[in-house]
């Protein structure tokens, strides 16, 4: 019975272990909220792509939809990232919330009433590429706000990615039923609704006042010294290629799913759904993996082992025939995708200096983000003329070489980031070496 009784104790601590950023009331509110208003998103994005290929039948359509809602990213968020750094994130927050479910209802009136077009898609997908720009690195940087605790950082931000990806596993499988029951326009409107969730939450947060820490300069100053501190330090560098790299030629197999599902393995909007949730079901084991771990050390070998995964699991599944072989190579890739992702993300947040978050984050929002309309605009030209499969062949095969290039580099990089971790307190035992050592020295000296 003491056994047991310990037995059970040590689970209730894992588990709080695992959930420990939630401890944080405003970290608590934020990620029930924004649970709700993502499984809100799913659904968008499922009906939306479902319906660009229903009313138009091109993946060259699908490719162009894709780079009409990711572009605004990779040309304003640079720029939104000085702003986010000077504004105030979590009234930012709000505002782009709003704005959000306002195009998500703008979309199911004209769904829902029957005039939509490919051409009105496209425009209110920029529209909310243009509000993604200054949401994502706002979301992003307020994550070290809402977490009192500096040590729960890399906790909350494999928390973000778990709430994303167990939205992402049950929006597109829901989806799939509602397209056929409520069609794409009453997506498009649950969506609209779901965003009260998260504005609620962010309403109800107790926020300290931001100092920030010197004088404003022009925006386009603070900008290249943004891109100097970026760019000259070789792991920030080095992290934000290999994002741009997977997002370019990984990513765009979301945009080429709906070929996938209804032309090679002879499905419809139920096989899309499943296979979306499938690459989500990957993702959320692979953002449960992220969050038991305890420390960040050891994160570069992980990116590379899972950036490799990720490349393997698209090979796989531009291969596969078989809708089972098919939704097992997803969940391969949505693991390998998203420790990749998340686990640089929690990397970068954690060597930054925090007048230069703001920015960082846009950085890192323009390589994961920005550059994938260019790889969907890709993906729609290649698929057209090689097909979706060789086309997501391709892309995995590219995500193997950068890969293998950031695994070379690994040991010049954990060089740069070693004292920075010595400073945090993340190799206390590299810490306490030095002060020994400084110890014996002054002992001598004496």
């Amino acid at each position: 019975m003491a056994a047991q009784g310990s037995e059970q104790q040590q689970t209730r601590g894992g588990w709080r272990f695992l959930l420990r950023a939630l401890g944080h009331r405003n970290y608590r509110l934020f990620f029930a909220g924004q649970s709700v208003s993502l499984i809100g998103t799913w659904l968008t994005r499922v009906a939306t792509s479902w319906l660009v290929y229903r009313l138009s039948g091109s993946a060259m359509l699908l490719g162009v939809i894709g780079f009409c809602g990711q572009i605004p990213t990779f040309v304003l968020a640079p720029v939104a990232g000085v702003l986010v750094d000077r504004w105030n994130r979590h009234r930012l927050l709000v505002v782009t919330q709003v704005l959000a479910m306002l195009q998500s209802f703008a979309l199911a009136v004209l769904a829902l009433t029957g005039v939509i077009t490919v051409w009105q898609i496209a425009l209110l997908n920029v529209v909310q590429g243009l509000i993604n720009a200054f949401d994502m690195p706002a979301r992003q940087a307020f994550v070290v706000e809402m977490v009192d605790d500096r040590a729960d950082l890399p906790n909350a931000i494999a928390l973000n990615s778990t709430m994303f990806n167990g939205a992402r596993l049950l929006g597109p499988s829901v989806a799939g039923a509602l397209i056929a029951f409520v069609g794409e326009g009453g997506c498009f409107l649950i969506d609209g609704f779901s965003y009260l969730a998260v504005i609620v939450s962010l309403l109800a947060m107790r926020v300290a006042l931001r100092q920030r820490e010197q004088k404003r300069q022009h925006v386009l100053t603070e900008l290249k010294e943004g891109f100097h501190y970026a760019f000259s330090f070789p792991p920030i560098r080095a992290l934000l290629g290999m994002l741009a790299l997977v997002s370019l030629m990984g990513m765009p197999f979301t945009v080429l799913m709906p070929v996938m599902a209804s032309e090679i393995l002879h499905g419809g909007p139920n096989t899309l759904g499943f296979l979306m949730a499938a690459s989500g079901m990957g993702a959320l084991c692979g953002a449960l993996f992220l969050a038991s771990r305890r420390t960040v050390r050891g994160f570069g070998g992980v990116i590379v082992a899972m950036a490799s995964l990720f490349g393997v699991g698209l090979v796989a599944f531009s291969a596969s025939r078989n809708v089972a072989l098919s939704l097992v190579t997803m969940v391969v890739c949505g693991f390998g995708m998203m420790v990749t992702t998340a686990a640089s993300n929690t990397v970068l947040q954690t060597i930054v200096e925090e007048r230069m978050r703001g920015r960082l984050m846009s950085f890192y929002s323009m390589a994961f983000m920005g550059t994938a309309p260019f790889g969907s605009l890709l993906a729609g030209v290649l698929a057209t003329h090689v097909g979706a499969p060789v086309t997501i062949a391709i892309g995995g095969g590219a995500c193997l070489v950068g890969a293998a290039l950031l695994r070379w580099k690994l040991p010049a990089l954990r060089e740069h980031v070693r004292p920075i971790y010595v400073r945090l307190g993340i190799l206390p035992e590299v810490a306490s070496g030095m002060q020994s050592e400084a110890n014996r020295t002054g002992a001598a000296e004496n």
